[in-house]
């Protein structure tokens, strides 16, 4: 169906009609996105076209380090401004994406806070863009209630939910359904626009703010610009300056080493910074890849207490209590499996190790994936510290440098950890392809994270022609090998219906490529994004 909507010049909605559409895409909401993106579009395309220059000199032998040009900043006593009340307790926060009965779930699941994502857990069709704003309007209108159509079960808002804090695209991520000016605009600004423009009022009226999670950043300048659009947005809303704030995911290697001057960019506005490792892990073998020494054995083998990751979680505590910011833990991707007491409870232990090495670093709250997890990080956040944070925790006597950061992870490349990242990788794709961001696989809550890591390493093993364990030569046609022996075994598991009404054809299509591509493509999810769309067309 066609929209008949209202709408501010220059701006064109490309999207189709949805049901309760015309409650979110008002002309007001659509004028603050056109202000917003007319303003900051030559300056966010010229942060991402920075990357690309840095990633140039990266491919050329040159190694990621702290900044020269922002010594001072590392170097002089400041921190940033103030943490809301509601944000002082994080101790264990929840993640998953803005769909109805999670949303719920998660904010009555006892964790303190409540990530909610347009990004990495979303699949970002356009009805589940609309209805993920749609959904986060009605909870502040105290209209969130919901009834599942297939068990008849109700789903109702406790008294007493978790904080919200809401986490919008990255930079490079556009917003296919919305041009302005006759070119797509930035999915991160749609995303936050649209939610403050809709529910500030009723934040505030609540007595909590509108917190944010800022993912994919890779430099000062890009935090720089969120600060920007947070302080214009503001203005046009008559909103005063600050009442954003945000937590911003270190999740990137050239992050890692300007963590204080993020601070620095966003300090009247964040809050803290975490450690976002499934995407740092992508990133670092994007980053490095060309690199022949920094070739990474298979994911499971690159954990949090070791090498380049533990040298990142520290000097992220370091930075953040020294300027009076947040140290959030990484996500905890198990998930209860049903049926099978043996492999629940090795979850479960998988889950209270890492979490206790967070705890006791120095950690002042961390992420789990799934409600059933909650207590678990609860319990041993509860143990280990007396207050709400640990604030108080000073890591100055540390010293992380740049070989740190850089150190590649020990363990083997073998033929069962490419087999993992084919099942992963295809399984993944052909569920975000079809609408589901976050998808339980094989005990782990998978996001785009984990599908990224799998094309990327295989991408780095074939460019590099890796030796497995056993001896063997990674080279294309081993990979072909195995990914269509993995084909077959898949064929086996999934129906005839559901792998023909699926997308499977169209990810195995996408992994293969990328997987063999002559340099490390950017982000799957931007292919990825043209196919959703041209299905949906």
């Amino acid at each position: 169906m066609s929209l008949n909507l209202d709408t501010p010049a220059g701006l064109k909605i490309l999207g189709t009609d949805y049901p309760g559409i015309e409650k979110i895409l008002t002309k007001e909401c659509l004028t603050l996105i056109a202000e917003l993106e007319r303003e900051f579009k030559r300056e966010r395309l010229g942060v991402l076209q920075e990357r690309l220059r840095k990633q140039f000199d990266l491919d050329n032998g040159s190694l990621p380090d702290f900044l020269e040009e922002t010594k001072s900043i590392r170097e002089s006593d400041w921190k940033i401004t103030s943490i809301p009340q509601d944000l002082l307790d994080r101790r264990v926060e929840i993640t998953g994406p803005v769909d109805r009965k999670m949303i719920i779930n998660a904010l009555n699941s006892d964790a303190k806070t409540f990530m909610t994502d347009f990004e990495d857990s979303m699949s970002p069709t356009w009805g589940n863009i609309i209805q993920g704003q749609i959904n986060l309007q009605d909870l502040w209108n105290d209209e969130i209630d919901f009834k599942d159509p297939n068990s008849g079960k109700e789903y109702k808002l406790n008294p007493d939910p978790s904080v919200l804090i809401v986490r919008p695209r990255g930079w490079h991520l556009e917003e296919a359904h919305i041009e302005v000016d006759g070119e797509r605009i930035s999915g991160g600004i749609f995303d936050f626009a649209v939610y403050l423009f809709h529910n500030h009022k009723k934040i505030s009226e609540k007595n909590t703010g509108p917190y944010f999670y800022l993912p994919k950043m890779e430099s000062y300048l890009e935090a720089r610009l969120w600060n920007k659009v947070f302080s214009k947005a503001q203005e046009l809303l008559g909103i005063p300056i600050g009442t954003c704030k945000a937590t911003v995911l270190i999740e990137t290697l050239p992050a890692a080493f300007q963590m204080d001057e993020i601070l620095y960019e966003l300090k009247d506005h964040i809050v803290g910074l975490n450690c976002g490792r499934w995407d740092y892990i992508f990133s670092y073998i994007k980053r490095l890849g060309n690199n022949p020494d920094y070739i990474l054995p298979d994911r499971s083998q690159v954990v949090m207490g070791d090498a380049f990751l533990n040298a990142y979680s520290l000097l992220l505590i370091k930075t953040c209590h020294k300027r009076g910011a947040f140290a959030m833990g990484g996500m905890a991707a198990q998930i209860p499996v049903k049926n099978n007491d043996t492999e629940n409870n090795a979850a479960f232990e998988k889950v209270k190790n890492d979490k206790e090495r967070e705890a006791k670093n120095g950690h002042d709250g961390t992420w789990v994936a799934h409600p059933g997890l909650v207590p678990v990080a609860l319990d041993i956040f509860n143990s280990s510290i007396t207050g709400d944070n640990q604030l108080d925790v000073s890591l100055d006597n540390v010293n992380i440098t740049q070989k740190d950061l850089l150190k590649v992870h020990d363990g083997e490349r073998t033929e069962a950890g490419m087999r993992e990242g084919i099942r992963v990788g295809i399984q993944y794709i052909a569920a975000w392809l079809g609408g589901r961001g976050a998808v339980p696989l094989y005990n782990l809550m998978e996001d785009a994270a984990t599908a990224e890591i799998s094309r990327a390493q295989i991408w780095q093993w074939l460019k590099h022609s890796s030796t497995l364990n056993d001896g063997r030569t990674v080279t294309i046609e081993l990979f072909k090998s195995i990914l269509d022996d993995e084909i077959n075994e898949l064929k086996k598991i999934i129906e005839e219906n559901q792998w023909n009404q699926g997308k499977y054809e169209k990810a195995i299509e996408l992994f293969e490529k990328m997987s063999i591509s002559p340099d490390c493509k950017e982000f799957l999810t931007l292919p990825a994004y043209e196919e959703i769309i041209s299905i949906n067309k």
